[in-house]
C-alpha cells in the first residue's frame, strides 16, 4: 500500500527515474520504499556498499519493485566518487524525473573532505552542490523534473554572518552549530536553483522532515546530539513519517509546478529571514562555485 493514503496517495511513477541521496537508512531508505512502489526506478545511493546492499535489498522487498531499484556508491565527500556517480548514472539512464537531495552528517569534531572542505558542510551542501550541477542538463531534458533538498528546521538557528566568515569552520568549530549552517546552505541552495531554473520545468524545494526517530548521529559521531535525541525523544517522528514530505515534493501532482519552497508536513513554511534573502542565496552559490572550480581539474 502506498506511504499516504487518501486524496494525498503518490501518483503512478512508472517510467521516472528517481535519485536518492543516502538512501540506505532513515528517511532516505523509507523515501525509495514509497517511490519505488508507486512505479518508479529508483537508483538508491551509499558511500557504505554492505549498508547500501541491505537496504536495497529491503527496499525490494518492501515495495515489491524488485530490480528497479538500484544500488549505486557516492561519498558525497569525494568530488571523484560524486562525478563517477554522475557519469555511471548518466551512462545507464536516459532520464532523470527527480534528485533528491537527502545524504548528511554532523560530526563532534572537525575533519575534512579530500578536498580539504570541513566535512558537515562538505558533504552536507558542497557535495550536493556538485552532484546537483552534473546532473542539470539531464534534469531540463527529462522536464518537468523536480530537485528536492532535504534542509532541516535548524537553519533558524544559522548565522548568515558566520557562513560569510567561516564557511569551512577554519577559525571555530562547534559540530551541531556547523551542522545548522549547513541546513541554511541547503534552504539557499534550494532558492537559487529555484531562480536559476525559472522556466525550464525543473522545480526545487527544500524541507525540514521533522525531528526524526533514526539513526542519524547516533553512531558516535557527536555525544551532544545523542543526548538532544535522548530528550527529545517523545517528540520525535518515525522514519516513515519523516519522509512524507520527501515523497510529496517529489511525485505529488499538487506540487508539480511550485518551486522555491521552503516545506513541512507538506505544507509550505516561512523559513529563516537569512534564508528569504536572495542576495545570501547569491551569494552562496557564487562562493561554492567558486570553491568547487578551484578543487576541480582543469577540463
Amino acid at each position: 500500500m502506498p506511504l499516504l493514503s487518501g486524496p494525498r496517495s503518490l501518483p503512478d511513477l512508472g517510467g521516472r527515474v528517481v535519485v536518492i541521496t543516502g538512501a540506505n537508512s532513515g528517511i532516505g531508505k523509507e523515501a525509495a520504499v514509497a517511490l519505488a512502489r508507486s512505479g518508479a526506478t529508483v537508483v538508491a545511493t551509499s558511500r557504505d556498499p554492505a549498508r547500501g546492499e541491505r537496504a536495497v535489498e529491503e527496499v525490494r522487498r518492501r515495495s515489491g519493485a524488485g530490480e528497479r531499484v538500484e544500488l549505486a556508491s557516492l561519498d558525497l565527500a569525494s568530488f571523484a566518487s560524486v562525478r563517477a556517480f554522475a557519469a555511471d548514472l548518466l551512462a545507464r539512464h536516459d532520464r532523470l524525473d527527480v534528485l533528491v537531495n537527502n545524504a548528511g552528517l554532523i560530526l563532534e569534531h572537525r575533519l575534512v573532505t579530500d578536498e580539504g572542505f570541513e566535512m558537515i558542510v562538505g558533504v552536507n551542501h558542497v557535495g550536493h552542490f556538485l552532484l546537483t550541477e552534473l546532473l542539470l542538463d539531464r534534469l531540463v531534458a527529462s522536464a518537468p523534473a523536480r530537485i528536492v533538498t532535504v534542509a532541516s528546521v535548524g537553519h533558524r538557528l544559522a548565522s548568515m554572518d558566520a557562513l560569510r566568515d567561516d564557511l569551512m569552520s577554519e577559525l571555530s568549530f562547534e559540530g551541531f552549530r556547523v551542522y545548522c549552517q549547513s541546513k541554511l546552505a541547503n534552504v539557499l541552495h534550494s532558492a537559487e536553483l529555484a531562480r536559476r531554473l525559472d522556466g525550464s520545468g525543473v522545480t526545487a524545494n527544500s524541507l525540514h522532515p521533522g525531528i526524526v526517530r533514526s539513526g542519524f548521529a547516533r553512531d558516535g559521531d557527536t555525544t551532544a546530539m545523542n543526548v538532544l535525541y535522548t530528550l527529545l525523544g517523545p517528540f520525535m517522528v518515525s522514519s516513515k513519517r519523516g519522509a512524507r514530505t520527501i515523497a510529496h515534493l517529489a511525485a505529488s501532482p499538487a506540487v508539480e509546478t511550485r518551486t522555491g519552497g521552503y516545506y513541512v508536513r507538506r505544507r509550505p513554511h516561512r523559513p529563516s529571514g537569512a534564508a528569504r534573502d536572495p542576495a545570501n542565496a547569491r551569494w552562496l552559490w557564487e562562493e561554492t562555485a567558486a570553491l568547487v572550480a578551484a578543487a576541480s581539474p582543469a577540463v
